[in-house]
C-alpha cells in the first residue's frame, strides 16, 4: 500500500538525518516504543467483536489481534528549535484480517518560541481526549477506549500540519491545538477520503483535573463501495432522487464536537467524554455518544468500572418509501444502510503495575445491542438485540 508523498518525504528526510547524525555523532536521536500483547474472546460465535478500523474480530476462540499492537518512535533533534519525528505502528489491518504496518506520524517540528510550535508532515489529529495515546495501552487505565465514542470518527492522522500553543498561568496549564490536512481511510469494501479535515482542541490542566473541548470538521467522500454506489444509482433510476440526495457519497460535510474531563485525585481516578457527530448524509448517521470511567488506586492495583452508550439522532428509516410491492427490497436495503450501530457497554477491569514500565490488565465488558447488531462484525441471522460478554487480558509496556 502506497503512503502519501508528504509522509514519505518526511520519513526520508528523517532517515537521512538520523544516518548522518549516527555517523557524525552530531545530532541526538531518541528511540522509544510501546506495545500491548493481549488475548481477547467473547461468549458468542453469532458475531465478531472488534475495534475501529479492523477487518476482522473475535468470537468464542481467543485471539491476539483485537487488542494487540506495537509501535516505535524515533526523534532526531536537529537544533534547540527543530526536530524530526517518525512513528511506526503495527496492528490489525482494516483491509485484511491480519497484522499490518503503517506510518502513524512523520513530521518536522519547529519551536517558534516558548509558547508556540509548528509541526509539518503526518500529524495525529486531536479528535478525542486520548487521541495522542489511544494506541498506547500503558498510558490508559482501561484496556481499550469504549467503542461507543471511539468508533464515531475513524481517522487518526492527516498529511498537513498543526500549530500548538501551551502556556502555564500559575498552577494552570492551557494547551490549544489546531490541525489541518488530508487523509484517507481504507477498508475492505471502501475508501473514505477527507479533503480537508480540520481538528482543534483546548485543554486546561489544573492540579488533579484535566478539562477538554474539541471540534473537528471535514469535507469527505466514500469511494470504491459498489454496494452503496449501486444503491444510490438505483434510487435515482426509480425516481427516488430525494432519497438519493440524502444518502449522497461525495462532497459531504461533517462535524464532531466533544467535551471531556479527567481526574486523578487522592487515589480516585475518573475520566468521561461526551460527543456529537453530524453529517450531511444519512449513510453516516448523526449520533450522540458518551462514556464514564471511575477507578481507585490501591498501591499498584487499580480496579475500575466503565459505562458507555451511543444513540442515533438522525432518522433510522425513510417512512415515505414503499414497504410493499416491487420496491420493498430497495426500501429495506436503504433503511438498513442508514442505521448506526446502537449499543451500550458496562465493563469492569483491573490494572496491575507490576513493573516500572509494564502493566497487566484484565477487563470484562457486557455489551447490549439495540435495534440491530451494534458494532459487531459478521453477525448471523437472529443476532440483533443480543447481549455479549467480551473478555480480555493484556500486558502493556513502554520502553
Amino acid at each position: 500500500m502506497k503512503q502519501p508523498k508528504l509522509a514519505i518525504t518526511t520519513l526520508a528526510v528523517l532517515s537521512a538525518l538520523a544516518a548522518s547524525a549516527h555517523a557524525q555523532d552530531g545530532m541526538p536521536i531518541t528511540v522509544s516504543g510501546f506495545g500491548t500483547g493481549a488475548m481477547t474472546m467473547t461468549n458468542s460465535d453469532q458475531a465478531e467483536f472488534n475495534r475501529v478500523n479492523q477487518a476482522g474480530g473475535v468470537g468464542k476462540d481467543a485471539r491476539p489481534g483485537v487488542d494487540s499492537n506495537f509501535g516505535v518512535q524515533v526523534t532526531a533533534k536537529w537544533s534547540d528549535t527543530v526536530s524530526f519525528t517518525a512513528q511506526g505502528l503495527v496492528r490489525k489491518s482494516p483491509i485484511h484480517d491480519q497484522f499490518g504496518a503503517e506510518l502513524a506520524w512523520a513530521f518536522a517540528k519547529i519551536k517558534l518560541n516558548d509558547d508556540f510550535s509548528l509541526r509539518l508532515g503526518r500529524v495525529g489529529l486531536p479528535v478525542y481526549m486520548i487521541s495522542d495515546v489511544r494506541n498506547v495501552g500503558y498510558a490508559n487505565t482501561m484496556l481499550r477506549p469504549p467503542n461507543e465514542v471511539y468508533r464515531q470518527v475513524n481517522v487518526d492522522n492527516a498529511d498537513g500540519g498543526d500549530v500548538v500553543y501551551q502556556h502555564s498561568f500559575g498552577d494552570t496549564t492551557v494547551t490549544a491545538q489546531a490541525a489541518i490536512g488530508r487523509a484517507k481511510v481504507r477498508s475492505a469494501d471502501s475508501n473514505v477520503e477527507f479533503k480537508p479535515v480540520i481538528s482543534t482542541q483546548l485543554v486546561v490542566e489544573n492540579g488533579p483535573f484535566t478539562y477538554r473541548l474539541g471540534r473537528s470538521q471535514a469535507s469527505f467522500g466514500v469511494y470504491d463501495n459498489s454496494s452503496l454506489t449501486g444503491l444510490v444509482a438505483t434510487l435515482n433510476k426509480v425516481g427516488l432522487s430525494s432519497v438519493a440526495n440524502e444518502v449522497k457519497l461525495t462532497d459531504i460535510k461533517g462535524t464532531f464536537t466533544s467535551a471531556g474531563i479527567a481526574m486523578d485525585y487522592n487515589n480516585i481516578i475518573g475520566q468521561a467524554e461526551y460527543a456529537k457527530r453530524k453529517t450531511e448524509t444519512r449513510l453516516v448517521p448523526d449520533t450522540s455518544s458518551w462514556y464514564i470511567m471511575a477507578g481507585y488506586r490501591y498501591g499498584k492495583f487499580v480496579p475500575f468500572i466503565v459505562h458507555g452508550d451511543v444513540k442515533q439522532d438522525s432518522i433510522r428509516d425513510f417512512a415515505a418509501m414503499p414497504t410493499t410491492g416491487p420496491l420493498a427490497p430497495l426500501t429495506a436495503g436503504t433503511n438498513a444502510a442508514i442505521k448506526a450501530g446502537l449499543q451500550s457497554t458496562t465493563g469492569i477491569g483491573l490494572r496491575w503495575d507490576f513493573y516500572k514500565s509494564a502493566a497487566f490488565k484484565v477487563q470484562m465488558d457486557r455489551i447490549k445491542t439495540r435495534d440491530g447488531d451494534g458494532y459487531f462484525l459478521n453477525a448471523k441471522p437472529g443476532f440483533a438485540g443480543s447481549t455479549v460478554n467480551v473478555y480480555a487480558a493484556a500486558i502493556d509496556f513502554v520502553f
